[in-house]
C-alpha cells in the first residue's frame, strides 16, 4: 500500500473522481470538503452522545455522507445509475424528522445551544451541514451539474441534526428554550 503523502497536491491541486485535476480552492472541492468536515463533527457528536438510538442513526448517516461526498467529487455523478444519493436516503431522514417532531415535549421554537454537551455538538454539526448545503448550492449556481438529491439530503439532515439536539435535551430533562420565564418575546418561527 502506498503512502497517503503523494506530494501531488503540493502545488494546490487535487484529483476528482475520474482523474480530473482541479484547484483545492475550487467550488467542488469546497463542497465535498465541507461534507467531510460535517462527517467529522458528526463523529465527535456521536462519540460524546450516550443515547443509543441517536448514536445508531448518526453512524448510518456518517456512512451515507461518504456517498454524498462522492456525488460531489465526481463531475459525472449525474450519469451514475444508481445515483450516489438516493430518494430512499432522503426518505429515511424525513421519517426520522417526522417521528421526532411528534414526540410530546420536543421543543418547536428556538433553542440556546450549550445547555447539554452532546446536544451542543449536534448544533455545531447542524451549522456545518448548513454550510455544506450553501457550498453545494454555490457549486450548482456556478453552472456545474449537481444532483438535486444532494441538496435535499443536506437540507433534511440539518433539520434532523437540530432535532437530535432537542431530543437529547428532552431526554436529559434540560431546558434550552431561548425564551423562558425570564426571557419573554414573540415566538419567531419553527426553528427548522
Amino acid at each position: 500500500m502506498g503512502s497517503i503523502s503523494t506530494t501531488r497536491g503540493d502545488k494546490g491541486e487535487t484529483s476528482l473522481i475520474g482523474g480530473e485535476r482541479v484547484s483545492k480552492a475550487s467550488l467542488r472541492v469546497e463542497a465535498y470538503g465541507t461534507v467531510d468536515e460535517l462527517n467529522s463533527f458528526l463523529g465527535l457528536a456521536r462519540s460524546i452522545c450516550d443515547d443509543d438510538e441517536v448514536r445508531q442513526i448518526v453512524r448510518e448517516i456518517q456512512r451515507e455522507l461518504f456517498a454524498v461526498g462522492g456525488a460531489l467529487a465526481n463531475p459525472l455523478a449525474h450519469l451514475k445509475d444508481p445515483p450516489y444519493v438516493t430518494d430512499e436516503m432522503i426518505h429515511r431522514l424525513t421519517e426520522h424528522v417526522h417521528r421526532i417532531e411528534m414526540i410530546d415535549g420536543i421543543l418547536s421554537d428556538w433553542s440556546l445551544p450549550g445547555e447539554h454537551k452532546a446536544a451542543a455538538a449536534f448544533d455545531v454539526a447542524r451549522t456545518v451541514c448548513r454550510r455544506a448545503e450553501r457550498a453545494v448550492i454555490r457549486l450548482a449556481e456556478s453552472g456545474e451539474t449537481v444532483d438535486e438529491r444532494t441538496v435535499a439530503y443536506l437540507n433534511r439532515l440539518s433539520d434532523l441534526l437540530w432535532l437530535f439536539g432537542r431530543l437529547l435535551e428532552l431526554r436529559s430533562g434540560v431546558d434550552a428554550r431561548l425564551r423562558d420565564e425570564e426571557h419573554k418575546g414573540p415566538r419567531w418561527s419553527r426553528a427548522w
